[in-house]
């Protein structure tokens, strides 16, 4: 089986199924058309099958003009019929693995998508996950599945691994096609053969592990991470509020250091699907074996906490200017989870929003990225532009998100306060109404 695949690999024989057509698996179809692979997209929401079938994007790491020539060309399809996995050779499973109300992982997209898969699967099939979870996943979930729901054998009917999305909304260096791969497999065939598919997509590196459980956790440990320094940087935010030192010189200060550190940078909480939500699933994990992964639970704690943190100094400020919070009258500006981006998933900027609404503020929001968003089954809509005038009908402006196509030189003429949780004031000279994280 290995050779055959191989060679189908290297002759771009392979059809590619990739079930879940969002912000991870609508560019990795597109890369894969774009190799020369024939490509269907698996999505259950129909809105996203049509989109693509016609050609228009929606997703703002892809290009435009790439999406309509592959339909055009039939390189790449979408569909929500799944029976249609029984023509393909490959498939990639990049659904959501989002949080319980309970603060657990909700495996419950991969679950159902395997289980679906399982129906069609016929022999000498690749299956990889690229979903976020836990350790232990592909084998102890994924396999079993797919074994029971097609009669098939793991390693030798078809192969099964986990290669995890790297995916960073925005970043216009780093893509899907040059970002660098992991791939752990069901045994040595297995990381073979998914390694060499990636290898003929992508122009990244591709590091090979020994098992999915490796590359799982290596996951986990890249925004375990990013969570924990973090949560370090906001911890001494506050720490360095109550002394009168302002945590982003420190932080300038520190980064001249030209080994043994990097920047992390304080902020109103953490957004996007990974950071804030991997390192509870390793935690979740982590008691099946009675062990609590204290370090990571305290960085958690303080990064969940910070929006309720930035509406207390925002009643602060307010105070400074003889304003109680109740009917104060409260921009904020930007609600996307990072720079220059639609995407607010798990924005803190939400979180705030909600807090201030608990207080009886009357809040609006503008962000030229995010028109409208839903939360907690309520929708809100920006402030379709700001003006002087605009800006200065508020009692405060909360900045919650650095977008670089705003005018904050007019926001400082204009605003009576600002609390910049961003930093991203930081070269305005005039300061008088302005207040830092």
């Amino acid at each position: 089986m290995k050779e055959k695949l191989l060679k189908k690999i290297e002759n771009k024989e392979l059809t590619v199924g990739v079930v879940g057509l969002g912000y991870v698996g609508l560019p990795l179809a597109v890369e894969k058309a774009k190799a020369g692979f024939k490509t269907v997209g698996f999505d259950v929401q129909e809105e996203k099958t049509n989109m693509v079938n016609e050609g228009k994007n929606y997703i703002g790491d892809v290009v435009d003009k790439d999406l309509a020539e592959l339909v055009k060309r039939k390189m790449l399809y979408a569909t929500t019929n799944f029976s249609f996995v029984a023509d393909v050779d490959f498939i990639a499973i990049c659904v959501p693995t989002p949080l319980d109300i309970h603060q657990q992982p909700d495996i419950s997209y991969v679950k159902s998508s395997t289980e679906e898969i399982a129906k069609y699967l016929k022999p000498e099939t690749i299956v990889v996950l690229e979903s976020t979870t836990y350790p232990g996943t592909t084998e102890e979930l994924i396999r079993p599945i797919l074994e029971n729901g097609s009669g098939l054998k793991c390693g030798i009917d078809f192969y099964l691994g986990f290669s995890p999305e790297r995916v960073d909304p925005g970043n216009l260096i780093y893509k899907t096609k040059n970002t660098p791969k992991v791939v752990g497999g069901v045994g040595d065939d297995a990381t073979e053969v998914i390694a060499a598919m990636y290898r003929k997509v992508l122009d990244g590196d591709v590091y090979e592990v020994s098992s999915p459980a490796i590359a799982e956790m290596e996951k986990i440990l890249e925004n375990t991470y990013r969570n924990i320094n973090i949560g370090l940087v906001n911890e001494l935010a506050m720490l360095c509020h109550e002394m009168g030192i302002s945590m982003w010189e420190v932080i300038e200060a520190a980064k001249t250091k030209p080994y043994g550190f990097q920047a992390f940078y304080p902020g109103p909480g953490l957004g996007g699907h990974c950071i804030p939500l991997d390192p509870y699933y390793l935690s979740w994990k982590a008691r099946e074996y009675g062990f609590h992964t204290s370090m990571i639970e305290s960085s958690m704690m303080i990064n969940d906490k910070m929006p309720e943190y930035c509406v207390e100094r925002a009643s602060k400020i307010l105070n400074h200017y003889s304003k109680a919070m109740k009917t104060s009258k409260i921009l904020i500006v930007g609600v996307a989870y990072k720079q220059d981006i639609d995407d607010y998933r798990e924005s803190p900027a939400l979180r705030v929003v909600e807090e201030l609404e608990k207080v009886e503020a009357n809040v609006s929001y503008y962000d030229p990225w995010v028109t409208e968003y839903k939360y907690n089954g309520k929708k809100y809509y920006s402030i379709k532009k700001i003006t002087p005038e605009i800006i200065a009908s508020f009692d405060l402006v909360m900045i919650t998100a650095a977008h670089s196509n705003v005018d904050y030189t007019m926001i400082q003429e204009n605003a009576k306060a600002i609390f910049d949780t961003k930093n991203v004031m930081k070269n305005i000279v005039e300061r008088k109404n302005i207040e830092t994280l």
